[in-house]
């Protein structure tokens, strides 16, 4: 059975391949090239290029640059300027990595596809189920929790059960470096600050369109320069000098208005999604589930209810005011995820009515 094998240039990658080749599988290493060529890019091919020569393995380049500008760059944009605050990861995932990449490789004679992704994926009578890595400090399941269940049948993850350390390890006792030496937690097509990429790659009257920062009563604090620039629980960057910290609490389009206040209103019982994704049959989903609605954060317990294409959150203790446009990730107790949704709103009754 032939496995083909992304890899990144990082170390999570490379560790996946060397684990695959140790376990004498037939493997079919590529790179995806998702942003522009340059100097550094070029570099990272040719030093994957030569490590896999080392190992007798074949690699090629896989140029999807157009497809990943057309389908994660400009939905990204979009998104921003339409007042979400994407999760550009959780696309790229579903879109490129597990939806575009994987087709192309089937076509090349793969059966399965290997990632360096820290998650896990059990396998039972009812098909495969997504489920966080043991490294939790690493797990990424979070990220994938849109991709479509059943794509997992062809999917396989060599570094579910090993920590970042132990893969790092892993390749120095082989000697082996990873092109790219240091980790990046950041949006891989985004140097710097967001704001500025988008100021770079568009050009509309909405990016300058200033409006009133109101708190809940409707009192003006302050001015904006912009929807676009601002995210739900954002304290930097107001410039109001207040006698307290002020938080972005939601945004008010038909009056342009930015909406602020204390730490204290900065939670929610609920919000709601769009583009559900089920990984297991809502009526099967244990009485008791947990959801998450940010990386970096401990899942909470909740109740879920699905209609359609839409699923409401209903949190058993107020959790800090989520994002749109971010994913709300259903876990059961033994941690596999159920379902996913992308984040449209949250019930703002609390605050808004004071």
């Amino acid at each position: 059975m032939k496995i083909a094998v992304a890899l990144s240039g990082g170390a999570d990658s490379l560790a996946s391949l060397v684990l695959l080749k140790e376990s004498g599988r037939e493997l079919l290493p590529f790179h995806a090239r998702f942003i522009k060529e340059s100097d550094q890019n070029y570099r990272i091919e040719q030093e994957l290029d030569r490590v896999c020569r080392e190992l007798g393995l074949p690699f090629y380049v896989l140029d999807l640059v157009r497809d990943f500008e057309k389908m994660v760059i400009k939905p990204f944009v979009k998104s921003y300027l339409s007042g979400l605050t994407p999760n550009p990861c959780a696309l790229c995932n579903r879109q490129i990595k597990f939806g575009l990449i994987l087709d192309h490789v089937k076509a090349k004679g793969a059966q399965l596809m290997a990632t360096g992704h820290y998650a896990g994926i059990s396998r039972d009578a009812d098909g495969p189920s997504l489920r966080r890595a043991a490294d939790k400090s690493k797990d990424q399941s979070y990220f994938l929790s849109l991709v479509p269940g059943n794509i997992f049948e062809q999917v396989i993850f060599p570094l579910h059960g090993m920590s970042k350390t132990e893969a790092i390890e892993f390749l120095a006792k082989r000697n082996i470096a990873p092109p790219v030496r240091n980790e990046s937690n950041e949006i891989c097509f985004i140097k710097d600050d967001y704001r500025e990429f988008i100021l770079e790659n568009v050009t509309d009257r909405v990016l300058k369109n200033p409006g009133p920062i109101k708190n809940r009563h409707g009192v003006e604090l302050g001015r904006h320069k912009g929807l676009w620039r601002y995210t739900q629980g954002q304290r930097r960057g107001l410039n109001i000098a207040y006698e307290h910290p002020l938080y972005v609490l939601g945004k008010d389009f038909k009056t342009n208005s930015l909406l602020v206040g204390g730490r204290e209103e900065l939670k929610t019982r609920s919000c709601l999604t769009e583009l559900v994704n089920v990984h297991k049959n809502p009526d099967l989903w244990p009485d008791k589930v947990f959801v998450q609605t940010r990386y970096r954060q401990k899942a909470g317990e909740a109740s879920v209810k699905i209609e359609g294409t839409r699923m409401q959150v209903f949190f058993h203790h107020p959790r800090d005011i989520p994002a749109p446009g971010q994913v709300a990730a259903v876990y059961s107790e033994e941690e596999h995820v159920l379902g996913a949704g992308m984040i449209t709103d949250m019930d703002q009754e609390s605050w808004l009515t004071g």
